[in-house]
């Protein structure tokens, strides 16, 4: 159990915590690519796809909230202590990966919005996202506050611009024969994004006053805001024919008010990408400092993102997915089903092989077209490998204390 001396954390500061995280032009863009399959079997994949990472999301969250451990600590619980290590490394990079990918995106849609240069913009949400970093979690609620009544206001505005068939943005995009989107995987975009921050969100329960509570709060809030952005990016290519949400922002006429939803959405989204890099190192290097090590990941995250473009933002979606879906099956099974912990040994090697496994099977079955998408299925059959192995055939001794 982590001998944190971080005080408890109220409601409030999840719910506000996990408003901004989800209000990002990430989800937006996401949103776009589900164009092809018109505004109704859109909805539809992203209302399944985030209720199915909306409960991944809780069971994670959970977990963490009654060990209180952070996320990566409590991957111990399934594959051991130095076992969970190679998924904490795995988490860094994709952290890493995920502000570098958000700084991108927030530099490209300020830039057109007012052209100061992507470099420059880089600086000034890197920087940002800085401050927030060192004024940490349990300070940032007053500021979050504003941040995020602010974004709500914009970003209500700017859905009634969208959705409004008499506005001057309102035209229809023109969908070419290749422009293709299977359902099956479109529910997998949708479960994706949640699916990413299943590696994290108990670095945030794991301090709350009331653990189930600050969970439950949690997980409707992101999942709620998470299907509005998504709806939003879906809308826009639909019904404003641009997939650029920055493009859709200065026909609105609204000035220089999408910078502010640009900058803040961006800085709450990627502050706990960067934390969170910093929490899962520590897992791994005890002896490094969370809040140092974030602001170097940060540090790198810019850098990257000035000098390398992003590409292939599906694939990378599709790989976290990969890494993390048979990971998180295995733990939830380890935990809620079979309440063992395996935290106390070096390595657990069943867990590890049907890791591996799952890890082939996620990679196999992209290759198909379910109607649940991929990580549904793939967590079912790693769960119940996972239960059968830990019930009849390796059953540990210790047991799980929640």
């Amino acid at each position: 159990m982590s001998t944190t001396t971080t005080p408890k954390t109220k409601l409030l500061s999840h719910s506000l915590l996990w408003f901004g995280a989800a209000l990002s032009i990430a989800e937006i863009f996401t949103g776009t690519l589900f164009a092809p399959l018109g505004f109704s079997q859109g909805l539809w994949a992203i209302i399944l796809g985030h209720l199915i990472g909306g409960c991944l999301f809780f069971l994670a969250g959970l977990i963490g909230a009654q060990t209180e451990r952070s996320a990566m600590e409590t991957v111990r619980i399934g594959f051991g202590h130095t076992g969970a290590s190679g998924f904490a490394l795995a988490n860094v990079l994709q952290l890493i990966g995920w502000t570098t990918v958000m700084i991108i995106t927030g530099a490209a849609a300020t830039d057109a919005i007012y052209p100061l240069s992507t470099t420059i913009w880089s600086l000034i949400i890197g920087g940002l996202i800085i401050l927030w970093l060192l004024l940490g979690f349990t300070n940032l609620t007053r500021l979050n506050l504003v941040a995020v009544t602010l974004l709500f206001i914009l970003t209500v505005w700017l859905s009634f611009i969208i959705f409004d068939p008499q506005s001057v943005i309102a035209t229809t995009l023109q969908l070419n024969d290749e422009q293709t989107l299977s359902f099956g995987a479109a529910v997998e975009l949708a479960t994706a994004m949640p699916l990413s921050w299943l590696p994290l969100v108990s670095d945030y329960t794991r301090h709350a006053e009331r653990p189930v509570a600050a969970t439950i709060l949690s997980t409707i809030t992101y999942t709620i805001v998470s299907i509005w952005m998504y709806v939003i990016g879906l809308g826009s290519a639909l019904y404003a024919g641009e997939t650029d949400i920055a493009a859709v922002m200065l026909k609105t006429g609204l000035g220089l008010w999408p910078l502010l939803i640009i900058i803040f959405a961006t800085v709450t989204t990627t502050y706990l990408d960067a934390f969170s890099a910093g929490v899962s190192a520590i897992s791994i290097w005890p002896q490094l400092s969370e809040k140092t090590t974030a602001i170097i990941f940060t540090i790198i995250g810019i850098i990257l993102a000035i000098f390398i473009p992003m590409t292939e933002y599906e694939n990378f979606l599709f790989l976290i997915g990969s890494v993390f879906t048979p990971m998180i099956a295995i733990l939830f099974t380890q935990y809620f089903l079979l309440k063992q912990d395996a935290s106390g040994r070096k390595f657990y090697l069943p867990n590890l092989v049907l890791w591996l496994l799952g890890f082939i099977l996620y990679r196999n079955v992209l290759t198909y077209e379910t109607p649940l998408g991929t990580t549904f299925p793939v967590m079912i059959t790693i769960a119940c490998l996972t239960y059968i192995v830990g019930k009849w055939l390796t059953p540990i001794s210790k047991k799980v204390n929640n």
